[in-house]
Formats: structure tokens, sequence, C-alpha cells
């Protein structure tokens, strides 16, 4: 049973460059839905990055305090969540997603999205471990691509303004189904 049109999410995940984050936010202000970054507060809760956790701790204790904020992260309504693509796919949490509303992956090239990595890392870029983080957080967030249940939007050579407006009208279109 779908909700109330009122009272659905929408989960965006995927890649759009530096600013996803910021382009989230404005997305969630135009559609007037809260707005859940599950990665800022699984750190919050982790007091560091997830990778420094993950290489401190091991992935067992880390899918263990994911599940934990998940399971209150799926009890949102009338939220944007924005979760990493490796998260998503964990457990059934895509699945259980979509029974809130649209789950949308932002897709980009593999080029544009390692051109949009390095000239947002600038000089960080050439440093071997700065550069292993960033790409390791791009492989997680490009987990979801091609997977069914999930829409896509190709973001390549879309202006932030131009995204925006993409998700609010694709989201506006899902819903309305």
């Amino acid at each position: 049973m779908l909700l109330p049109y009122v009272d659905r999410n929408l989960t965006l995940t995927g890649y759009s460059g530096a600013d996803q984050t910021r382009i989230s936010q404005r997305v969630a202000e135009q559609l007037k839905l809260r707005f859940v970054n599950v990665d800022l507060q699984l750190e919050a809760r982790l007091e560091m990055s997830i990778d420094r956790f993950r290489s401190r701790f091991g992935e067992a204790r880390l899918k263990t305090l994911e599940s934990e904020l998940m399971s209150e992260v799926l009890l949102n309504r009338s939220a944007l969540l924005q979760v990493n693509g490796e998260t998503l796919l964990r457990a059934d949490y895509a699945k259980q997603l979509a029974a809130t509303g649209p789950v949308i992956c932002l897709t980009v090239s593999l080029g544009a999205a390692l051109r949009r990595l390095h000239m947002a890392m600038g000089a960080r870029y050439h440093d071997p471990g700065e550069r292993a983080l960033a790409i390791g957080q791009l492989r997680r967030e490009r987990a979801a691509q091609g997977r069914e249940g999930i829409e896509e939007l190709d973001v390549t050579n879309l202006s932030q303004n131009e995204i925006v407006e993409a998700l609010v009208t694709q989201w506006t279109w899902l819903v309305m189904q």
C-alpha cells in the first residue's frame, strides 16, 4: 500500500559531485521535505569518518552501527533521505525505502565523476591515501546504479540548478503515478 502523498519520502543516492549534499538540501527545501543525510548522521555517531572507523574497527562493527541507524531512518516520513549506494543495497533497505517513496540514483559517466573528484580535491588528489578514500566514497555512491526498483537520473552534463530542477520534476512525476 502506498503512503499518502504528503507522507512520502524521496531517497537519493548516487553521485552528483562535490556539492551533492547542497543539491539534496535544495531539493528538500523546494519539495518542503525534511533533509536527512545518513552518512553525516553515521559519522556523527561514530565521531570519525566512515573510512577511518572501518579501518580501525572493521566492517562488521560498522555494519552493526549502520543497521541501528537505518532502523531509525526507515521511520522517517515527508523527508528527503540521502543514502549512499552501498548502504542502500544492504539488508533490504532499498525495498523498504521504496515503500515510502521514490528512490532515485544520480548517475554520471565514470570520466565525469573522476574529473569532478579531481577538481574538488585539488592538490589532495595527488596524495594516494586521500585519493583512495575519495575513490572509496565514489564506489559507495555508485553502488546502486542499474538496480531494479531504483530510478536513475543522468546528471553528467547538468548544472546544479538543472539537477535540482530535474529531481523536483522527476519526484513529482513519480509520486503522482
